[in-house]
């Protein structure tokens, strides 16, 4: 117990907010496999936090694209705020924390990777902007989402959109098209990691690893827009 606590305090110390409400906080780490395994009943995993969390996340960023954006349309910006609140992006964002260490998770869901997995850990990072609502309301909530998720927002655009803008820079410098090949696969079925790499011709331009092999791709991608953004200056 003490252990549990201890790590609930570590990432208090992590997020910058300190709960008033600790069992809100856990609450928030409780993925549903362990409320199912410990038979805890269905409103005490984090889905409910994560209801809340989703629409105060929606809120907070809609308002800072709104004011950083003034002469963005509404078509525009209802795409930014996709893209920024989607799940690959709020695993990134958890994962600086990083939060799928402090989750509670059944002992299948974690034996499979669950920590690591973007569906569970956006999940929890959902939640706890929803325990942070309830235990201190909207100012902290929303100093929290603009720490850890509207902050260096160019440079998570250009990471999430990086497959998109890699072919754009390569078909309006070389006219060429890209190819992603799988370098290695490894690990069973329930928990595989992928190596991929990004070529034009025969030149790789960026490799990547991920849980799946569109993450992967995105990574490898990523790494090869740096890449030919290092050869222009």
């Amino acid at each position: 117990m003490q252990d549990k606590l201890e790590k609930l305090k570590e990432l208090e110390e992590k997020i910058g907010y300190h709960f008033q409400d600790k069992t809100m906080l856990r609450h928030a780490m409780v993925h549903s496999s362990f409320a199912n395994e410990h038979r805890l009943g269905k409103t005490s995993s984090n889905e409910r936090l994560e209801f809340l969390g989703d629409a105060v996340l929606e809120v907070v960023t809609s308002e800072f694209l709104f004011h950083k954006y003034p002469d963005m349309p509404e078509g525009d910006m209802t795409k930014l705020r996709a893209s920024t609140v989607c799940e690959p992006t709020l695993a990134y964002c958890a994962a600086v924390i990083p939060l799928g260490e402090y989750l509670l998770l059944g002992k299948g869901e974690d034996a499979t990777g669950g920590r690591e997995r973007d569906s569970v850990v956006s999940d929890a990072f959902e939640a706890l902007i929803g325990a942070i609502y309830l235990d201190g309301g909207f100012a902290n909530a929303k100093e929290f989402i603009i720490r850890f998720v509207l902050d260096d927002l160019e440079h998570k655009k250009l990471f999430y959109d990086s497959k998109t803008i890699l072919q754009e820079i390569v078909q309006s410098r070389l006219g060429q098209s890209l190819t992603y090949e799988l370098i290695r696969e490894e690990g069973p079925d329930h928990n595989k990691s992928f190596e991929v790499c990004v070529k034009v011709g025969d030149v790789v331009l960026g490799e990547g690893r991920g849980r799946t092999k569109k993450s992967a791709e995105q990574v490898a991608a990523y790494h090869g827009i740096l890449k030919l953004g290092e050869k222009q200056e």
